[in-house]
């Protein structure tokens, strides 16, 4: 039963972290150090990629008209091809990461996945977000449609950012890209909530097919009772988001990732 409450604890830091660019991973590390879940290093591995699935499912609700392209109109289907247009986008943006990703998934976690380097990675992107906003003037795209397979491309390789070093969070290394090439707040959310859709369920399958599927009840328990409490939480996390960056700017969350950046050196240099 203890382990179902941290599954639940483990769930609502993802619900929140995976959307608010803040680094998923940093908080993970955090809350493993605070209540470290009894569980083997194997199952744990691929319970912190995997519960991401239930995340991604209220991207999935949540968008659906926006993302789902047949239509059923006047009792023949349709499609849109505006939407398709938009798949064929983030298909490309996440080329860069998915190629680097099969390669050398296992090589960056063995050479980053480190308290040094998730903190390092915080702070540095936490900086830029504050550089790019206090730089950012008015958006040259300001929707979806606007945006070109030039631009998708550039904002898939700052996304391959995150998958080469953990703590730079997926989120926020597509965000801050999508900033830098003149997309609005807005737009770059959508976008980086969109992409997030094959990048997760890519990344969760391929952890569940090395793990083989070789599940105890209580891991499946856990795992499950994660997932969900994670899409509950999305649900509520999104629709902050994109509200409140209709009024505010992502400089709140740059500070938030420095001062994390520095709370994890310390844990680490004091836990030596």
């Amino acid at each position: 039963m203890l382990e179902i409450i941290k599954a639940i604890f483990f769930g609502i830091v993802e619900g929140i972290t995976e959307w608010l660019p803040i680094s998923s991973t940093g908080h993970m590390i955090l809350l493993n150090e605070l209540i470290k879940l009894d569980v083997s290093k194997d199952f744990y591995d691929m319970f912190q990629v995997v519960i991401q699935l239930g995340a991604i499912m209220a991207v999935v609700i949540l968008f659906w008209k926006q993302i789902f392209p047949f239509k059923k109109e006047k009792g023949k289907l349709e499609i849109d091809k505006n939407i398709i247009s938009l798949w064929g986008k983030i298909i490309i943006a996440c080329v860069p990461a998915a190629i680097v990703g099969v390669l050398f998934d296992e090589v960056f976690e063995k050479l980053f996945y480190n308290y040094v380097c998730v903190a390092i990675a915080l702070i540095v992107f936490g900086i830029l977000f504050i550089i790019i906003e206090n730089k950012n003037k008015k958006s040259k795209i300001n929707s979806l449609a606007e945006l070109s397979y030039n631009t998708v491309l550039l904002i898939g390789i700052f996304q391959l950012i995150a998958a080469i070093f953990p703590g730079t969070s997926r989120s926020g290394a597509t965000i801050v890209g999508a900033l830098l090439l003149g997309v609005s707040r807005t737009a770059a959310a959508e976008f980086t909530f969109f992409l997030a859709i094959p990048v997760m369920f890519g990344a969760s399958l391929l952890k569940l097919i090395k793990f083989s599927f070789a599940f105890t009840g209580m891991e499946l328990a856990i795992l499950l009772v994660g997932m969900l409490v994670a899409f509950i939480t999305s649900m509520f996390i999104i629709k902050f988001l994109m509200d409140y960056i209709k009024k505010h700017d992502f400089k709140v969350f740059g500070w938030y990732r420095i001062i994390l950046g520095a709370i994890i050196l310390l844990v680490y240099f004091l836990t030596l």
